[in-house]
């Protein structure tokens, strides 16, 4: 799964998530081909899509800097 969506040009920003920008084209084969990983009562991908505004108002805390285009990073040690 992570190298599929890594395929079409996400970033993995944590084990279970990755980030980046898609077409609404893309977005639509993306959620084609992840449909074939979901089984059973317990699997859920979530595809969020963000406006640019929303990204630059989000907040990220990690012990070591993430990669994004936001405006703040908060560290903590």
């Amino acid at each position: 799964m992570a190298r599929n969506l890594e395929r079409f040009g996400l970033r993995r920003v944590q084990y279970s998530g990755f980030l980046g920008e898609l077409s609404s084209n893309d977005r639509e084969e993306l959620i084609r081909e992840i449909r074939k990983y979901v089984s059973g009562d317990k699997d859920s991908i979530y595809v969020l899509p963000l406006c640019s505004r929303c990204l630059r108002m989000a907040t990220v805390l990690a012990l070591e800097r993430v990669d994004l285009e936001v405006d703040e990073v908060v560290r903590y040690s």
